[in-house]
């Protein structure tokens, strides 16, 4: 599958197969206390992975935005780099766009203002996108590295976060840094009880200057049911903004509807 990575340098967002390149469950409260429908345990008991919702059961499709900043990135926050995007964030509420925010629980810290203002928006839901944006296979992007017997604890470190920030409501889903995952990854995750959210639509947004080729690439790569992966992070997606006031009204002149994950995933028989 395409890619959409951020680069070793900053956090990143890439597809991956489910074969590319995991934990003993930590002590703790429910890592999602949400009743968002989720999916049945994958073969052999594993964390299920969703991808894109029905396609015969209308024109859906759902914009999802990673918030990326990982754990050791602090410094250069205080230096003044920007991880988040709240113009972004602005213009989707004037479009009136409902979208899943994948958040990191390092973001959250950070930005815990537009965190908890996001999360408590009817408009959106947040999602997890573990604490430390660390790779939970051993190559992927140049990310480091989540070990496997603390991957669980990284997940339910990032729903703290947010729930500290005062985010009510983190939903049960998750996004693997880069989109890296094997199946000891799955089965490391499977006590959190959440279920691993992919994509079928790449916006190739990360690191890009041309807002028009990421328009075109998702115009041209939407289907009914589709999962769009795209950023909140100004320094490392700048042109998002500028990309998402042009995809909007061309898909809704196509016919589309948008929609929350969490509303595909109902429509492809998920369970409360």
């Amino acid at each position: 599958m395409a890619a959409c990575a951020l680069g070793a340098a900053l956090t990143a967002c890439a597809a991956a197969p489910e074969a590319q390149h995991a934990a003993r469950p930590a002590p703790s409260a429910p890592a999602a206390p949400s009743r968002a429908p989720t999916l049945a345990p994958g073969p052999a008991g594993l964390t299920p992975v969703f991808k894109n919702g029905p396609r015969t059961h209308g024109r859906t499709v759902a914009l999802t935005f990673d918030a990326d900043m990982t754990a050791d990135q602090g410094p250069r926050a205080a230096a003044g780099e920007r991880f988040d995007n709240p113009r972004l964030i602005a213009a989707l509420r004037t479009l009136k766009v409902p979208a899943t925010v994948f958040m990191t629980g390092r973001w959250a810290e950070e930005y815990p203002t537009q965190a908890r203002s996001i999360g408590r928006d009817p408009l959106f839901e947040v999602a997890n996108h573990s604490y430390s944006h660390y790779a939970f296979t051993g190559d992927c992007y140049g990310l480091p590295t989540v070990s496997q017997d603390r991957m669980r604890a990284d997940v339910e470190h990032a729903y703290a976060a947010f729930r500290k920030a005062g985010v009510p409501d983190a939903r049960p889903y998750f996004r693997f840094p880069g989109g890296c995952y094997d199946r000891e990854a799955l089965r490391a995750l499977t006590p959190a009880g959440v279920t691993a959210v992919q994509w079928d639509v790449v916006s190739g947004d990360a690191f890009a200057t041309d807002a028009d080729a990421v328009a075109r690439q998702v115009l041209d790569g939407v289907r009914p049911g589709s999962v769009v992966v795209m950023h909140c992070t100004r320094s490392a997606a700048p042109t998002t903004e500028r990309a998402v006031r042009t995809i909007v009204p061309e898909l809704r002149a196509k016919g589309y509807r948008f929609v929350k994950v969490s509303e595909l995933i109902a429509a492809g028989g998920g369970r409360r």
